[in-house]
């Protein structure tokens, strides 16, 4: 049995989660409301203020999926109650974000400029023209986009151009030598 699928899930007030008999959870927040389907093997229990899951058969298949079940549905009850937000930071010369609408025009050293379509259920903001911030409820749409914007432009190590996660160390490398 799943060490983390043990651990019950606390949840905050104001936060409301249902299950339905054929494993089709919903979770209301302050931020939101996010629906996912429990994979077969695994139910899951509401009490006062948890939420519990459990395999239904000692399969592999089961066993392998229940904490896995038990991390989304703990990131659903942070989702609609804290939301998630993911910080990236533009280096190099001339190198800058706006956002247009439903857009993110990104001016990043090439002949055009890289517009992104921002996913609806995200926010995305520029402060400075170079950092950029991507928040929402659901923590894989948000990191799906934040890692899209970044693939525009990965760091390079030689310079250490380009667009990173914040706080991410990029190692730099020493460029061609004349002998």
């Amino acid at each position: 049995m799943s060490r983390i699928g043990k651990k019950e899930i606390p949840l905050p007030d104001k936060v409301k989660v249902n299950v339905s008999a054929d494993g089709a959870v919903v979770v209301e927040g302050p931020k939101g409301k996010l629906e996912w389907t429990l994979p077969k093997g695994v139910a899951a229990k509401v009490e006062e203020k948890s939420v519990a899951l459990t395999t239904v058969s000692e399969a592999r298949t089961a066993r392998a999926l229940h904490g896995l079940s038990r991390a989304l549905v703990a990131n659903m009850v942070q989702g609609v109650s804290q939301g998630f937000k993911r910080d990236l930071e533009i280096q190099g010369v001339g190198f800058k974000a706006a956002v247009q609408g439903q857009k993110l025009n990104l001016s990043i050293g090439k002949s055009h400029a890289v517009l992104f379509d921002i996913p609806q259920e995200v926010k995305v903001t520029v402060t400075d023209n170079t950092k950029i911030s991507v928040e929402g409820i659901d923590k894989q749409i948000v990191g799906q986009a934040a890692a899209n914007i970044r693939a525009y432009y990965p760091p390079e190590p030689y310079k250490g151009k380009g667009i990173r996660y914040a706080g991410e160390q990029v190692r730099r490398k020493e460029g061609k030598t004349v002998q």
